[in-house]
């Protein structure tokens, strides 16, 4: 004979263990979302910029054709011609793959300059509160950070918590290209750390170049340092499932066929 006031047995505490999780995970999701990527307004103004664009009366290559068409379009061009696209449409030409790598880092440059004047002029928005101007201050010093001598951003997205890849080493004659690619909690703004460097993407790809470079001095190496995806933010749902790691493998691999 069963008894009604028994306790539940263990599978039914493990289902209900289960249940209180995905709830604690859910209840946190909101959190998780506002600090991932909001979407790239900036980047997709400069691209769509960039496909009802022209040069000399004809029109520019749809960079969704593949890396191929695209670099056979720059190397037609007069470097003249390159630079005044690089500036033209900064943030477009700085994250296609397919354009020339130096001519991104020049496009990535200009975008970092128009990325700091933006921040600059919030930090003194009045209609912003101080936390706001707070963290307009704390963008632009980041952003800042990213254009001084010798950094070679190789990808640059300002927009939500950024996204960001810089290269170490001479991509164009590199035999040997590494690919450091951080996990959860990786944004634009956590991308080097003065604390525990070695734990950020930054510190990672340096420390590898220069081990690399040690061991084999003569070597045509390169690194890079991969955050240009947006990563799950602490454990909650991004992290528990592959959504995010999906979309960012859909981006390396595109970064991979393009590399030279």
């Amino acid at each position: 004979m069963t008894s009604f006031d028994a306790s539940p047995p263990l599978s039914v505490w493990r289902a209900l263990l289960a249940l209180a999780v995905v709830f604690v995970m859910l209840t946190t999701s909101g959190w998780t979302a506002a600090r991932g990527h909001r979407g790239s307004t900036a980047l997709q103004a400069s691209l769509s910029a960039w496909q009802h664009g022209s040069l000399h009366g004809h029109r520019l290559p749809d960079p969704a054709a593949g890396p191929g068409p695209v670099a056979r379009f720059f190397a037609s061009l007069a470097a003249h011609d390159r630079d005044r696209l690089a500036h033209r449409y900064p943030l477009a030409v700085g994250n296609m793959n397919g354009a020339p790598v130096r001519l991104r880092y020049e496009a990535n440059r200009v975008a970092l300059g128009q990325a700091r004047a933006a921040e600059l002029k919030r930090t003194h928005d009045s209609r912003l509160t101080p936390a706001g101007q707070q963290d307009a201050g704390r963008r632009e010093h980041h952003f800042a950070a990213l254009t001084d001598p010798g950094r070679q951003i190789l990808a640059f997205d300002p927009e939500g918590s950024g996204r960001v890849a810089e290269v170490f080493g001479d991509l164009d004659r590199a035999e040997r290209v590494s690919v450091v690619v951080p996990g959860v909690d990786t944004d634009l703004f956590t991308f080097r750390k003065t604390y525990r460097p070695y734990t950020a993407a930054y510190g990672m790809a340096k420390s590898l170049y220069t081990a690399e470079r040690t061991a084999r001095p003569g070597a045509r190496t390169a690194v890079i340092a991969w955050a240009d995806y947006t990563a799950p933010s602490g454990i909650g749902v991004d992290a528990a499932t592959s959504m995010r790691a999906e979309d960012g493998a859909v981006r390396l691999n595109a970064l991979l066929r393009a590399l030279p």
